[in-house]
């Protein structure tokens, strides 16, 4: 069997610096791009992250292409993954920093304009996203917040209970 295989062209601190740069990077990149889910984004979005990967495929192996630097960098990236999600799940501060805060988006049956733009959505996407969840009247809607998560929670205005 070849070495080449399994025997990195650079020292396993090279790979894991790297690896841990460009997770970092694009999930700076990722946050600043803004709430969607994957199921959300639209067609350009979608490309952009592709070729966002792709791009940055050889800036973390360096041109190692042995099997074992591609265990390290995996290695490296699902290890920041799972820390990033213990320190969310410790710290609020950090977690608001990575998944970002709830914004609300309708509140008494009124537009949030400028959450609405904070959040990078245009008025017709609010009202797909509103549409997809059985709503097509906004004066019906006590309150549309889109999650840190991306998904939108809608409360509607007659599943509030009564004043007293």
């Amino acid at each position: 069997m070849s070495d080449a295989l399994w025997i990195p062209s650079l020292p396993f601190a090279h790979l894991v610096l790297r690896a841990a740069a460009v997770y970092v990077f694009v999930l700076v990149l990722l946050r600043l791009a803004g709430k969607r889910q994957i199921g959300q984004m639209g067609a350009a979005e979608f490309v952009a992250l592709l070729l966002v990967s792709n791009a940055v495929q050889n800036s973390m192996n360096g041109g190692d292409n042995s099997i074992t630097g591609g265990l390290v960098l995996a290695a490296v990236i699902m290890a920041l993954s799972g820390a990033l999600g213990w320190l969310s799940y410790r710290s609020k501060r950090i977690s608001d920093l990575i998944q970002g805060r709830p914004v609300m988006l309708v509140y008494k049956g009124e537009i949030v304009v400028h959450n609405l733009a904070k959040s990078g959505l245009a008025q017709r996407e609010l009202h797909v996203m509103l549409r997809h969840q059985g709503f097509e009247d906004i004066r019906g809607i006590h309150e549309a917040v889109l999650e840190a998560n991306g998904q939108l929670s809608v409360i509607k205005t007659s599943d509030l209970p009564p004043r007293a």
